[in-house]
């Protein structure tokens, strides 16, 4: 069978995506992992420098996406399948080019953990995120902000003149083009992924990049070492022996491959059956990620998957050692590789015996006689000339902002074509601002719309016409860079110029300067006149955009902050019965009810059980609040998702 490439449809149990949060995202939605400079004695060289390069401080301009729910329906999504006699790869453009299924044909065995649902959960470094399959993590540490965004997608001729199956988009967080080329050839047991970053720009920029690839929780898994970075949600990094225990707790092993040796990575079942990959030196990581046998655990796994779907854990090929780290990528260079994912197999006895040792030198000897390294490195040096090709047949499209920036800076990208007829209604103001020097004014009193954060947007908004459209998103662009106090100059000579109407943005961002300057009194009343700014019927038609609830939900935490309940129950009673259903906001309602002196009451809806979509990874506050409702009883399994020691009940 010649390889081939194909549009599908696939049917799974799925949760709406939702609408993205309208408000920009001024703060980071989470502390990054970071390890403090006492920590970071001792460590290699670049390793040390690398995890204080370039740390994420706002995943600007990417939105927020938290308009997501827990409610699933069948639903289709569109599927590639890249398939030969030996494999089939079916690939989810829509949903990040996420390879959602690998399954080995001879044995009929599926390579990944192929997630049986679509569960978004707030795992990405801009929420939305689902697990399963293999991921392509491009940006900052963490998952990358297109987990839930379409990608480009083409068919290309490969080098041994088959199909290939080339997916690429702009990646905004570092502001970079990448493409993956998933190619199989005929007959081959082994899906080769040729990946790569380019760096456009006159300037370094800091990349990232770690392939994510769930399997079975129960698999042994072997990589080229015998010790690891120990990195967990306590945020210690400790270098440990492998194979170590698993513990109650999630915890990151990035394997210490050593120089020069062969960088793979297998998951191997009870039988020894399972998978492998492997790639050129520069994807020089490995890591496995579990959840632990606590309870906290099991309920993660249970949410990103559903009840009895059986447990993932996650291994891992990365541009750095672990993935605290970014890496310097010069001016007008590229960095690309290539990887190797295929069955692998070793007898049972060696595959889980207790000799580490002997299970890892048996596993590298038998993926030596399946895929050499220099089968791999050639396979690599085959594909480099094809990267420039020019895709035929379009099977998918992604965003128009890669065709912004190409208008913009006038870059020659072959290979990556991004082109005019995807602009969109999002880049039509920056199209603008681009060619007559002007941002547009919006008509209306709605959300103003995504801010474009880089340094050369931020030059054309600072010589562009002071209305107050502009002046806000200057504003954005100067909070981003670190320059605060220019940016909170920009939103009040906004707010001078700006029609009632249209104040609410401004105020909303000058509210969210004063929490973060400690000025939480001032933040409170920024909030209030915020959010009584949407009258009754902008707030009627923007509830279904989303600006009400999410203005809302800021609004009250910030007046419950400074102790001012009988105003947060005000903007409450302002919302829809539908937007106070939510999980997010029955949380916030418990609060309410603590501050107006009620606890039955709040006690009462936690007996509810209700389930908060967007609750983030590693968040600990629903257990935290039922000890403080319900202080001595034991927190119910659909509120634990303890992830620490000292989040148990006595811990430290």
């Amino acid at each position: 069978m010649a390889t081939t490439v194909r549009r599908d449809v696939t049917t799974l149990p799925a949760a709406e995506l939702g609408p993205d949060n309208p408000l920009p995202p001024l703060r980071l939605p989470r502390e990054p992992h970071r390890v403090d400079d006492r920590a970071r004695q001792g460590l290699p060289r670049d390793m040390a420098r690398q995890l204080g390069y370039e740390p994420l401080r706002s995943v600007l301009p990417a939105p927020l996406r938290d308009g997501y729910g827990r409610r699933r329906a069948p639903a289709s999504f569109d599927v590639l399948v890249l398939e030969n006699e030996r494999l089939r790869a079916t690939v989810l453009p829509g949903l990040g080019g996420r390879v959602h299924s690998l399954v080995h044909k001879p044995t009929g065995r599926e390579l990944l953990y192929r997630n049986p649902v679509f569960q978004p959960a707030c795992f990405a470094l801009n929420g939305a995120w689902y697990a399963g399959g293999i991921e392509w993590n491009i940006g900052a540490t963490g998952h990358t902000t297109l987990s839930c965004a379409p990608l480009h997608a083409a068919v290309v001729t490969a080098p041994d003149g088959g199909p290939m199956l080339r997916l690429w988009e702009w990646e905004r967080l570092r502001d970079v083009p990448f493409q993956v080329d998933l190619w199989l050839p005929e007959d081959s047991d082994f899906l080769h992924v040729g990946v790569r970053i380019r760096n456009p720009h006159e300037k370094p920029v800091p990349v990232y990049w770690w392939s994510n690839t769930a399997v079975p929780e129960e698999r042994r898994v072997l990589a080229p070492a015998d010790r690891a970075w120990r990195y967990d949600y306590t945020r210690a990094l400790a270098r440990v022996p492998v194979p170590e225990p698993h513990g109650p707790y999630a915890a990151d092993h990035f394997y210490d491959v050593p120089d020069g040796a062969r960088r793979w990575i297998a998951a191997l079942d009870a039988d020894g059956h399972g998978l492998v990959q492997t790639s050129t030196a520069a994807l020089r990581g490995r890591k496995l990620f579990r959840w632990g046998a606590g309870g906290g655990g099991r309920r993660w796994q249970e949410w990103l998957t559903g009840p009895d779907t059986g447990g993932y854990a996650e291994i891992q090929a990365g541009l750095a050692r672990t993935q605290l780290e970014h890496v310097r990528l010069d001016a007008e260079s590229e960095v690309a590789w290539l990887e190797s994912y295929g069955p692998l197999s070793l007898p049972a006895d060696v595959a889980h015996g207790d000799d580490w040792a002997a299970a890892r030198a048996a596993a590298e000897e038998r993926l030596a006689d399946v895929l050499p390294p220099s089968a791999v490195d050639a396979a690599f040096e085959r594909w480099r000339p094809y990267a420039d090709d020019e895709p035929g047949q379009t099977l998918a499209v992604g965003s128009g902002w890669g065709a912004l920036e190409v208008l913009r800076g006038e870059f020659k990208l072959p290979g990556t074509p991004f082109a005019e007829a995807t602009l969109g209604p999002e880049q039509e103001p920056w199209l603008e601002l681009l060619r007559s020097g002007a941002v547009p004014e919006p008509s209306g009193s709605g959300a103003p719309g995504p801010t474009l954060v880089a340094r050369h947007w931020r030059d054309m908004l600072e010589t562009a016409p002071a209305r107050p459209h502009a002046e806000y998103h200057l504003g954005v662009a100067q909070w981003h860079a670190g320059d605060r106090a220019q940016a909170v100059r920009s939103w009040e000579r906004g707010l001078e110029r700006a029609a009632a109407a249209v104040r609410w943005p401004l105020l909303r961002c000058l509210a969210v300067a004063d929490l973060e300057a400690g000025h939480g009194e001032r933040a409170a009343d920024r909030y209030a006149q915020a959010f009584a700014g949407l009258g009754e019927s902008e707030a009627r038609s923007e509830a279904r955009s989303g600006v009400l609830g999410a203005l809302g939900r800021e609004a009250i935490e910030a007046l419950l902050a400074v102790g001012r309940a009988e105003a947060a129950r005000g903007v409450w009673d302002r919302l829809s019965p539908a937007v106070r259903g939510r999980g997010r906001f029955r949380l916030l309602e418990v609060r309410l009810l603590l501050a107006e002196g009620d606890p039955a009451g709040a006690r009462a809806v936690l007996d509810e059980e209700f389930e908060v979509a967007d609750l983030r990874e590693g968040d600990e506050g629903l257990g935290e609040l039922w000890a403080t409702v319900a202080p001595g009883v034991p927190v119910p399994p659909c509120y634990d998702f303890r992830m620490t020691p000292a989040a148990e009940p006595g811990g430290a």
